[in-house]
């Protein structure tokens, strides 16, 4: 079953308030009617009152896992199109997303384009490499200051987490992202 023509109801899923309205103001100016709320409990009232066309949803929301949204959503509407962004990117929880039934899994930050990409290209099309992906030194910045932002900014408990030497990190932490 296809999502009907000129449905563009989008629910879009992020405890991260900034990325969630830079995101929903850039779906809304390519056409989607987006919903946009900060936990499961919020997204759950939204599929079991209107559920959408589409969803962008994250991992880890204040209130549990993303992964209860997509198993939700697809009981209500099992054609609606679900990607899963997160910044804790791991096989396990990109094969958990894809076995709950969403179609993609994209890690963050995630370019505006690459998620209208993964929402709109036929299932049977096979994704393309990315034009521009991050380099192997980016993300170990990203997972980093995910790690950092985790322990509260505790720069001695991320160390540990790390396995790394606090000075290490310091220094790590003071330099400019990496491109």
């Amino acid at each position: 079953m296809d999502i009907p023509e000129g449905d563009k109801s989008l629910l879009l899923a992020d405890d991260d308030a900034p990325f969630r309205q830079r995101l929903a103001r850039a779906l809304e100016s390519r056409g989607f009617e987006v919903t946009a709320v900060g936990s499961v409990s919020e997204a759950n009232d939204v599929v079991r009152a209107k559920p959408p066309a589409y969803a962008v949803l994250d991992l880890r929301l204040e209130d549990g896992s993303g992964l209860a949204v997509v198993e939700s959503l697809h009981r209500k509407r099992p054609e609606a199109r679900v990607i899963v962004l997160t910044g804790y990117g791991a096989i396990a929880t990109a094969v958990a997303a894809v076995k709950a039934g969403a179609l993609d899994y994209l890690p963050k930050p995630a370019d505006v384009e690459d998620v209208i990409k993964a929402l709109t290209t036929p299932p049977e099309d096979k994704p393309m490499p990315p034009d521009n992906p991050m380099s192997a030194d980016r993300v170990r910045w990203e997972h980093i200051q995910r790690i950092y932002e985790l322990c509260g900014h505790n720069v001695s408990e991320t160390a540990r987490r790390l396995n790394m030497h606090r000075r290490t990190l310091q220094r790590i932490l003071a330099k400019r992202a990496p491109r």
